[in-house]
């Protein structure tokens, strides 16, 4: 069968008008449909939230420690992207068991397996996710973190918003079948959050697997690995359908805790107060650091 052809090339999007009339083609495939089996691991997060190292560790504690791999989430599938880079989500996987990558919030994921759930704070979050897609999906600088926000943070056009994404997971924290884990906290204990989900996620693993699974999920390993993490397939794929020019990007950037401190006060100030009506209201968590609280006290 012939190939369609590409479409010509055009610019990204240079403005936020563009670029919100943009979204709506990026998200257009269906996504697929996932019989899940009891063992399946699913990575649940909203963007840039810590998706990228626990699909590295998840991956190198069933494969004790593989790196045989293009880049991590053709191993670890992105549902929502699997489609559009060909992979059957139903096939077996390399490894047992069969692990995958969602940003979907609770109500929509697939149900019937077992879901490794990461939070990050809000500013954090945001800034990552601004610099893994300024010069990808919109002009280098040309819409401004403020700008993104609207657009991207606090309206996902497929994964409603930061805040919705909380509250879906947040309100099934004592389910058996799902564990939250906050960012920060895997950064404090790396080594302890390694183990955690070992036993979370079925894998037998001695001293020397999590020792292992704990190197190769590093910062300092990954970013020497960074074209393993650097979502290519996905980003080429995106940039080819809708006709734009290739770019790349990296998942890795810094690994820090707090740099979201350096956005313009004015946002962090937008993002308590989304935080006091979308988080505190409904749900009476005060503060990020409450949250992070709680779940350590099994509240």
């Amino acid at each position: 069968m012939d190939r369609q052809p590409l479409p010509p090339l055009r610019p990204r999007p240079s403005n936020l008008d563009e670029l919100r009339a943009f979204l709506p083609q990026v998200f257009k495939e269906p996504i697929p449909v996932l019989e899940t089996r009891p063992g399946d691991i699913l990575i649940a997060t909203f963007p840039k939230c810590g998706t990228t190292w626990v699909q590295q560790i998840v991956h190198g504690l069933r494969t004790h420690g593989s790196m045989d791999f293009e880049e991590i989430s053709l191993v670890v599938p992105w549902i929502e992207r699997s489609a559009l880079l060909g992979i059957d989500v139903n096939a077996p996987q390399v490894a047992e068991p069969r692990a995958f990558k969602t940003h979907l919030p609770w109500h929509l994921v697939p149900k019937g397996g077992r879901y490794l759930c990461v939070m990050r704070d809000p500013t954090d979050a945001l800034l990552s996710f601004y610099h893994f897609l300024n010069g990808v999906m919109f002009e280098r600088d040309s819409v401004d973190v403020e700008g993104f926000y609207t657009a991207m943070f606090s309206r996902h056009p497929l994964y409603g918003t930061y805040w919705s994404h909380v509250r879906s997971w947040w309100e099934q924290r004592h389910r058996a079948d799902v564990q939250i884990s906050c960012f920060e906290d895997i950064k404090r204990d790396h080594e302890g959050a390694v183990r955690r989900i070992a036993a979370f996620i079925g894998v037998p693993a001695d001293e020397d697997l999590i020792a292992l699974a704990t190197r190769q999920s590093t910062f300092e390993f990954m970013r020497a690995h960074e074209r393993q993490f650097d979502d290519a397939p996905t980003t080429t794929a995106i940039n080819r359908r809708n006709g734009l020019p290739p770019a790349r990007t990296t998942k890795v950037r810094s690994g820090r805790v707090g740099d979201g401190m350096s956005l313009p006060a004015s946002l962090r100030a937008a993002l308590d107060d989304a935080w006091r009506r979308e988080i505190e209201a409904p749900l009476g968590v005060r503060s990020y650091e409450d949250l992070r609280a709680r779940l350590a006290a099994g509240a």
